[in-house]
């Protein structure tokens, strides 16, 4: 008689298609588990919900800050350099060697002080910016706005003549067009054989109006010739500060060597972070707070699941108690119910996503529409001098929400899980 040899058999390993099978037909739904079927359902759609709201919220204040930052650097340098090197007799030559630096896109000498403006019967204080005529178009947001007359006549005449170009908002707050005249009152006047002459009171040209994209600095600048500026101030020869302006402003650490060893032991090198110190350490907190509150939001809208697999648990009770019986392992009781709230988290979390980057890409279209719809209008580009709403999409936010999403989640359905894991199949069958 022949011995039968029997195959051995592997047991199944974690998450085997068999758990995967019965958890996903544990959430189809059924006219008598249809309270379960509501809750998954409910789940969801709350995940999707505050996934999406976490990613178009995310993304259009990224939008705003890039916008805001893009005209504020505009407007300003990026990297500035001071000291001694700015009266320096070869400070011209230092320029050419910064202009020479790698990533280095524009090197501007500034002259740049308070002043007192008069004109049409009004008096208000303004930063009076002298720049050489050739840098003005380094400024594009102020370049752009200008007129072919006023960037044609900037810088024309003796020490650069009198014709200036004042801010949209100061011109509107002052009555002032183009060819009126201004005074401007200097609180150091020019030197002469006598020593300085004290204040200096000159009456100018409105040769231009710009326009920057920021409010606050339409109101407080102006710019004129900066040998024009010199004069005034009593500034002959010296410049207050060298600017720059670079490719990629975020990455202004990497040139802090080379700048210097262009400036010479004389320079004194900075960046726009610490000129805008406030402002920038004011952005950070407020993304990392509306993350946060945003976040609690994904949390919430995930913990439904919890609600949802403790029903599932309760109605499945008998199926627990046969398949221990049968030989199923606690382990894999809870990762079937694990996997049931899971596939929940996932494909919330995936709607959300889809659904928040396809509103982020299409936001102008969709504001357009709504606004034809509801006839009002919902965001005005007078005031923010944009076309529509920004939204800027940042692939490692959407990766850390997601990431959110989903550990929150699988959180949400190991609790009940557990529960279910750790249930003795004598005593769930006693009261069936």
């Amino acid at each position: 008689m022949t011995d039968v040899v029997v195959p051995k058999t592997r047991p199944a390993g974690p998450f085997s298609a068999w758990e995967i099978e019965l958890a996903l037909r544990y959430l189809r739904a059924r006219r008598k588990e249809g309270g379960i079927a509501l809750i998954a359902i409910i789940s969801y759609v709350a995940i999707s919900l505050a996934v999406m709201a976490l990613i178009v919220v995310m993304s259009i204040m990224a939008g705003f800050r890039h916008e805001l930052l893009s005209r504020m650097l505009s407007f300003n340098g990026h990297m500035y350099v001071q000291g001694q090197v700015l009266s320096d007799p070869n400070r011209d030559a230092v320029v050419r060697r910064i202009g020479q630096v790698p990533g280095v896109v524009s090197v501007t000498p500034v002259i740049e002080n308070q002043s007192l403006v008069r004109a049409a019967g009004q008096t208000t204080g303004a930063v009076v910016r002298g720049i050489r005529p050739q840098d003005l178009g380094s400024m594009s947001y102020v370049y752009d706005s200008l007129s072919a007359e006023a960037k044609r006549t900037f810088g024309q005449g003796a020490y650069g003549g009198d014709n200036i170009i004042i801010g949209k908002a100061l011109a509107e707050g002052m009555g002032l067009r183009v060819g009126d005249p201004i005074t401007l009152y200097s609180p150091t006047g020019a030197d002469s054989a006598f020593g300085n002459l004290g204040g200096l009171e000159k009456t100018y040209r409105v040769g231009g109006v710009f326009t920057s994209g920021t409010a606050d600095f339409d109101r407080a600048f102006l710019f004129m010739p900066l040998e024009q500026a010199q004069l005034f101030f009593g500034k002959e020869g010296v410049w207050d500060v060298i600017e720059m302006k670079i490719d990629q402003p975020d990455r202004v650490a990497d040139l802090y060597p080379a700048v210097r060893a262009a400036a010479g032991p004389g320079g004194v090198v900075s960046d726009w972070r610490d000129r805008l110190a406030a402002f920038w350490g004011a952005l950070k907190v407020e993304r990392v707070a509306m993350s946060i509150i945003l976040g609690l939001v994904v949390a919430i809208a995930a913990l439904n699941i919890i609600s949802g697999i403790v029903m599932l648990v309760k109605n499945k009770t008998r199926d627990v108690a046969i398949l221990r019986t049968v030989g199923a392992s606690q382990m894999s009781m809870l990762r079937v119910f694990f996997v049931a709230g899971a596939a929940i988290g996932v494909a919330g979390t995936a709607t959300g996503l889809f659904l928040g980057l396809v509103f982020c890409l299409n936001i102008g279209p969709i504001q357009h529409f709504l606004e034809a719809l509801l006839g009002v209008q919902l965001f005005n580009a007078d005031v923010y001098m944009l076309d529509s709403i920004p939204a800027l999409v940042d692939p490692g936010d959407v990766f850390w929400v997601a990431v959110w999403s989903l550990f929150m989640s699988c959180i949400a359905s190991l609790l009940p899980s557990w529960r279910a894991a750790k249930m003795d199949p004598v005593e769930a069958l006693r009261y069936e």
